[in-house]
């Protein structure tokens, strides 16, 4: 799979602007609410401390996820970025969790909040706007790289957005003398944090077990595969993902009398035409078939016809006594149908007829199981030499 350094560059610059802001505001909640006395204050700046290890977090995953294919990871290292991924949506439901169960307890004991003053409720709202601006340009920027882990952060900073406004609500309501505000809005935003960490785990997990793509767009894939000429069929169309880019296998159906060459340049334009249609598709494999054997298995865990060797070897000791076999210039082998159809290829000159060497050559080799038919034509050409016999 190839690296995007574009991609890891971006990553890099909004992760170190996300490491500014989350400083600057926790330096400044926890020095506002160490003046006024605001328990709420304090934490939430020691929260915004504890964003900058999800930050951290971030930078060292897009910078090793970002790392091409080596001799131990021969499909790059892009799981890094889905277990990253996988963490922060893990925080975020501990996030929820731990709002919802301090504002309950808060609750429950009848604390008292002391008023906070004005100053700490602006600078609340003013880091509650902070941490919107940088939760949309955040998710701006992942949806334009296509980062599961940079769009995971952003709703990390959305969480804080809304843990913030937690803080805001109970501050003004405790200034009025309406604590049990800050009880309803806590359980509210951490059912919604809750909701945002399980969705990014669910499509996380769904990514490491191999879950294919949808089935309209595997359908569309198919079509632009089917629409290349000399595509026969499309089979065995398997897909996967990993940290935003696509994995496609699939098995080409080609015209089985066709050289390997043009049945590989079919498959090369299959390919092309797939990778213009979805960008995000970073990794083909194409497998040419002569024939559609969908349903029929691995065939390479089945017993095998024999290769030109042995079939050589098998046809000489029952033709070379024939008075054709020196006239023979070629012989194709087609591997149909799991059987195998020779081609015997005469001087273009030859004056026998085609139709009856290929009976008589047939009557002489009918005990051969793995033998379907024989075809005579003629080819210009230079002697044909038979292959050397394998070596035991």
């Amino acid at each position: 799979m190839q690296t995007n350094p574009e991609k890891h560059q971006a990553t890099r610059r909004i992760t170190l602007l996300s490491v500014v802001v989350n400083t600057v505001l926790g330096v400044a909640k926890i020095v506002v609410g160490w003046i006024v006395g605001s328990a709420a204050l304090i934490a939430d700046g020691i929260h915004s401390f504890s964003d900058l290890v999800t930050d951290g977090f971030v930078l060292a995953a897009s910078h090793y996820g970002h790392q091409g294919p080596d001799h131990d990871h021969h499909y790059g290292h892009g799981r890094i970025e889905t277990l990253a991924t996988l963490f922060l949506g893990s925080v975020l439901i501990f996030v929820a969790g731990g709002i919802v169960w301090s504002s309950l307890d808060r609750l429950l004991a009848n604390a008292a909040i002391p008023p906070p003053g004005l100053w700490a409720i602006l600078l609340t709202m003013l880091a509650l706007l902070a941490k919107e601006w940088l939760f949309h340009v955040t998710r701006r920027v992942a949806r334009r790289i296509g980062s599961k882990v940079l769009e995971a952060n952003a709703w990390h900073h959305r969480s804080d957005v809304l843990s913030t406004g937690v803080v805001t609500v109970a501050l003004i309501g405790s200034q009025f003398g309406a604590t049990w505000i800050d009880t309803l809005a806590a359980v509210i935003v951490g059912l919604m944090v809750g909701k945002v960490g399980w969705d990014l785990l669910w499509e996380s997990g769904r990514e490491l077990v191999d879950t294919a793509l949808p089935l309209a767009t595997q359908e569309e894939m198919r079509r632009v595969a089917m629409s290349v000429p000399g595509v026969e069929g499309i089979h065995d169309l398997r897909t996967r993902q990993s940290a935003g880019h696509t994995m496609l296998d699939l098995h080409v159906v080609v015209p089985p009398r066709i050289s390997v060459s043009e049945g590989h340049e079919i498959g090369n334009e299959v390919s092309r035409r797939l990778r213009n249609a979805f960008p995000a598709l970073t990794d083909l494999t194409f497998h040419v078939d002569p024939e559609d054997d969908a349903g029929e298995g691995d065939p390479s865990r089945f017993p095998g016809l024999p290769l030109r060797p042995e079939v050589e070897a098998a046809l000489a000791r029952r033709w070379e006594a024939l008075d054709v076999w020196p006239e023979i210039r070629e012989m194709e082998l087609h591997y149909l149908e799991n059987a195998v159809t020779v081609v015997i290829c005469l001087d273009e000159a030859s004056p026998r007829d085609s139709q009856a060497e290929a009976r008589r050559l047939e009557a002489t080799a009918r005990d051969i199981d793995w033998l379907s038919r024989v075809e005579v034509r003629r080819l210009a050409g230079t002697p044909w030499v038979p292959a050397a016999p394998a070596r035991g």
